[in-house]
C-alpha cells in the first residue's frame, strides 16, 4: 500500500470513490508520472515537477494544479466549477471528467515547459 492509497483508505464516501476517480484518470492520462505526497495531498510529478493532485475538503473535493497560474488561465472554461487561484472545488460525488482532468494537466505541463525553457544554461 503507497501513500496515496493511505490517504484514500481515511477518506469517508462518497469522497473516496470520486477521489480514486480523479487518480484513475490522472494515471491514465500521465501513465508516466510518479505518485507522491505533496502538502499532505496525493500528487503526480513528472521529471522531479508536481504536476498535479487532489484533496478532500469538507462539503467539496478539490483539485491541485500546483501553479498559481493554470486555473487562471483556463478561467472561461471551468465556469462551472468554484475556483480559488490554486484550487478547483468539485462535488464531493461527482468525480471531474476526463476532458477536464486532460486539460488542466495538458495546462500545466505546458506552463512547466515554457518555465523551463526560460531558465539560463
Amino acid at each position: 500500500m503507497n501513500h496515496i492509497d493511505r490517504y484514500l483508505k481515511k477518506i469517508p464516501e462518497p469522497q473516496r470513490t470520486t477521489l480514486k476517480r480523479v487518480r484513475e484518470l490522472i494515471t491514465e492520462i500521465l501513465p508516466l508520472s510518479i505518485e507522491c505526497i505533496s502538502y499532505g495531498m496525493p500528487a503526480f510529478k513528472i521529471n522531479g515537477t508536481v504536476i498535479g493532485g487532489f484533496a478532500a475538503r469538507k462539503g467539496h473535493c478539490s483539485y491541485y494544479p500546483f501553479s498559481g497560474s493554470t486555473l487562471t488561465t483556463l478561467k472561461h472554461k471551468l465556469v462551472k466549477y468554484q475556483q480559488t487561484k490554486g484550487a478547483l472545488h468539485f462535488p464531493h460525488d461527482q468525480p471531474l471528467n476526463k476532458s477536464v482532468v486532460k486539460l488542466l494537466l495538458k495546462t500545466r505541463l505546458a506552463e512547466v515547459k515554457i518555465k523551463a525553457g526560460q531558465k539560463k544554461p
